[in-house]
């Protein structure tokens, strides 16, 4: 009986083992406004100037970050039109509604820790703080943006300008 019992637990034991494994890449993720957001699909665009535009979408929103460069360092917002954060939603009642950093608009930073060249990824994170663009007095005047991830978001270079 207990060579039975004993066969029993573990036929039990090897078969309620189970792999599951998800893996989470592209990702580009943060908390905006204090709540998580994730993007459901992410890309990045690396223009022929050598500009990066790196992008996520959800069903209604879209969020942009854009570089002058691939190289690791840290490229702060609110200095520039030419790095900037664009954060997009289209709601029922305001319509859409932009928010955006740029030239003394807004602040934060991007930092890109690896460019894989040969595997043709981006890593990195950032934060910012984006003004409402729209000046749209039902939407909040600002969107905030902190702990954001971009990992391994797949990049493709742009035919044109």
């Amino acid at each position: 009986m207990k060579k039975y019992f004993l066969f029993i637990v573990v036929l039990f034991s090897l078969i309620s083992c189970e792999e599951d494994i998800s893996f989470n890449n592209p990702s580009l993720q943060g908390m905006k406004d204090n709540v998580f957001w994730r993007g459901v699909q992410s890309r990045a665009t690396l223009a022929t100037d050598g500009s990066l535009l790196i992008e996520s979408f959800t069903a209604n929103e879209t969020l942009s970050l854009k570089t002058t460069s691939t190289t690791a360092q840290t490229y702060f917002l609110g200095t520039s039109e030419s790095k900037k954060a664009i954060y997009t939603v289209t709601d029922a009642t305001n319509g859409l509604v932009t928010f955006s950093t740029g030239f003394g608009i807004g602040e934060g930073q991007i930092v890109i820790t690896e460019y894989d060249a040969i595997n043709n990824t981006i890593t990195g994170t950032f934060k910012f703080n984006a003004e409402n663009a729209n000046s749209n007095s039902l939407a909040s005047p600002v969107v905030n943006f902190q702990h954001g991830v971009f990992y391994k978001v797949p990049v493709v270079r742009s035919l044109s300008q």
